[in-house]
């Protein structure tokens, strides 16, 4: 089996990653590989890029992105003042999943919060997917919250 990399993402990487959201059919974001819109998605990488508190990764085999996943990292005053990791946006290639990729990327994240002395971190995931759902209770991620959404666009 090819090793897995797990790194920051570089803006060479956009096309692949823009290409992995759009082929997920449950998050319903609008993603789309569309050449009139990917300047929207630079645009998204180069702030990300700038941000202190926020981390975009990948996964690579074989020189090739298979996965990706963001990080946050949010102070409240709420827990004295401490810190925590938000996951976001965590995604396989559909033909790369059960292999062990978005445990690696989810692990990576853990112990980079550790490395950071944060004191916890969380995750949201769709309701509909209960495959992930399973998947985070397996790493030992724990349901405690209801979460709500509002769109404005």
């Amino acid at each position: 089996m090819s090793q897995t990399i797990i790194r920051e993402a570089r803006g060479a990487d956009v096309a692949a990653l823009v290409a992995i959201f759009a082929e997920d059919e449950l998050g319903g974001h609008g993603d789309t590989t569309a050449p009139e819109v990917f300047g929207d998605y630079l645009r998204a990488f180069d702030r990300l890029a700038t941000s202190h508190d926020q981390t975009l990764y990948v996964a690579e085999r074989d020189g090739k992105i298979v996965g990706t996943f963001q990080t946050m990292i949010v102070t409240s005053l709420v827990g004295r003042g401490s810190s925590s990791m938000i996951i976001e946006a965590v995604q396989t290639r559909g033909d790369m999943r059960g292999q062990g990729i978005g445990a690696q990327m989810i692990e990576f994240a853990i112990a980079e919060a550790k490395r950071r002395d944060l004191r916890l971190v969380q995750l949201a995931s769709n309701a509909s997917r209960t495959d992930a759902h399973r998947f985070y209770k397996r790493l030992g991620f724990k349901q405690s919250h209801l979460g709500f959404k509002m769109a404005l666009k």
